[in-house]
């Protein structure tokens, strides 16, 4: 079976609400039973990403989450990553500060971690933080229960943590939503944390790379890898009709 690999565009700072005619579903069926799968009608959801952008915009931002809740078509909300500036702080703070707005929203929110949350951390306008303890608090904090997601009405997700080996990528996970199989791998910016975290240390560089920094790389490569085939191996073994 061949899969149809769609392409989204994706507005900075703003909501995409894509319509998937796939399927029909309650709204507020939570993702525990899998009727929602199947289907033969249409659904929608709101992508969006790279925000808030800074504090000036948080009420815009919070404005947008109200509209999407005012929705009742749209049944599931996924955010691409970079729930922060690159030119502000990584405190602990402004993270969990990020995640209590987003969960205003009502329905299942479905979260990727950006560069901007971590790797980009050891700048100095970002605090100067060690981009892996922020990454581990991002885990803890955007993933509390792995096997689900966050939101105000939480559904089920399939993760990678329950898979031998890669315990650690919470973040991975994958949902099918009438016949479309949805993915998320964690692949960020700044090289995908190639870049060197240079001057948070000077010794770091792309000819002698920090070896932590090297090690997260290539463990993180190689589970998306081994997720995407996972994810592509589900869809067919599903009868998926797409895979985003």
């Amino acid at each position: 079976m061949i899969l149809k690999k769609l392409a989204l565009a994706v507005a900075v700072s703003s909501a995409v609400i894509v319509s998937a005619h796939a399927a029909d579903r309650d709204r507020h069926d939570d993702g525990r039973g899998n009727a929602h799968e199947y289907g033969a009608s249409s659904f929608a959801f709101a992508l969006i990403g790279d925000g808030p952008y800074g504090d000036a915009v948080e009420p815009a931002f919070d404005n947008m989450l109200t509209n999407i809740n005012r929705d009742r078509t749209v049944e599931f909300v996924i955010h691409i990553g970079d729930v922060k500036s690159g030119g502000t702080e990584c405190s602990d703070e402004r993270l969990i500060r990020r995640f209590n707005q987003l969960q205003q929203l009502r329905i299942p929110l479905i979260y990727t971690p950006g560069d901007n949350e971590w790797t980009d951390c050891h700048r100095a306008n970002n605090g100067g933080y060690y981009p892996l303890e922020r990454l581990q608090f991002i885990r803890d904090l955007f993933f509390p229960n792995p096997n689900f997601s966050t939101g105000g009405h939480p559904m089920r997700v399939m993760t990678q943590a329950n898979m031998a080996g890669y315990e650690q990528f919470v973040e991975n996970t994958m949902f099918m939503r009438n016949r479309v199989m949805f993915v998320q791998t964690h692949v960020v910016g700044s090289a995908n944390n190639l870049r060197p975290w240079s001057p948070y240390d000077p010794t770091d560089t792309a000819a002698t790379p920090r070896a932590d920094r090297l090690a997260e790389y290539t463990a993180r490569n190689e589970a998306n890898l081994v997720w995407l085939e996972s994810a592509f191996a589900t869809a067919s073994s599903r009868g998926a009709a797409g895979l985003v």
